[in-house]
């Protein structure tokens, strides 16, 4: 969770308190059914706005790497743990936010190379470019990770392009009808005999039926293709999956 979400949220709600105070309680509106109606509506916003701000801090606090949970920290490195490449290899992560993700990959396949992209949107202003090279130079690996804009919906490269595929709490932020599709874009670009774990919030909801996914890329000539639920203690317990909002979460993994 971005602190610039959390404050934007934040700056959202006091803007909302200020506007109840100016219409809704000053003299500048007479009393009447207009002055009672935005007095409700910027009350009802600024105490929603003030609740996920409240949720995202939450979020942010179990996610960061300097908080006591460091939640992040053990779902990187377990979704990392499910890529190998070869020496001279060469990996993809898709929506790599802050690099994390494509560092830890690339400090466990040290003789292969890392590309993160990204779009870089304005609601996840903290996270770019600058700050990926930044994070891959301190962590020592910037000789083997770069990093560029990029579309999950097409990827900007030929199909059997990399030698692994990841990504983390990606796809299901995409607007889409079928993010099934997405999955599939991604697997495009995977050379044969490559790696992939994917880890998002797989609900039937946002995804559709995942198992009948699975057999399809079986069908497919996908090998040892699985899909890991991580809300039962693997990365976290289902009551922390309910109240943050990541029932479903799963590792999609396995070769093509």
């Amino acid at each position: 969770m971005p602190k610039g979400m959390i404050w934007g949220t934040a700056a959202g709600c006091v803007g909302c308190l200020v506007l109840f105070l100016v219409f809704g309680v000053s003299g500048l509106l007479a009393v009447g059914t207009w002055k009672t109606i935005l007095k409700i509506v910027f009350l009802v916003l600024a105490i929603a706005l003030a609740l996920i701000a409240l949720w995202m801090w939450l979020l942010h606090r179990a996610f960061s790497y300097d908080g006591k949970r460091q939640m992040s920290r053990q779902i990187i490195d377990g979704v990392a743990a499910h890529i190998t490449m070869p020496e001279g290899g060469r990996g993809l992560d898709v929506g790599c936010g802050s690099g994390a993700l494509t560092i830890a990959v690339a400090k466990r396949n040290p003789k292969s190379r890392m590309v993160g992209i990204d779009r870089w949107g304005a609601e996840y202003a903290s996270y770019n470019k600058p700050l990926c090279e930044r994070n891959a130079k301190a962590e020592g690996v910037d000789d083997r990770t770069s990093f560029a804009k990029g579309n999950a919906l097409k990827l900007d490269f030929d199909d059997e392009t990399f030698d692994a595929v990841c990504s983390n709490y990606v796809y299901h932020n995409i607007p889409s009808r079928n993010r099934q599709e997405i999955l599939l874009e991604t697997l495009r670009v995977l050379k044969k005999g490559g790696t992939f774990a994917i880890h998002d919030i797989f609900s039937k909801a946002k995804y559709g039926d995942m198992q009948a996914f699975v057999l399809k890329l079986k069908e497919m000539g996908y090998e040892e293709v699985e899909l890991i639920d991580t809300t039962k203690g693997l990365f976290m317990t289902s009551w922390e999956a309910t109240w943050m909002a990541l029932k479903g979460s799963a590792i999609l993994k396995g070769r093509k």
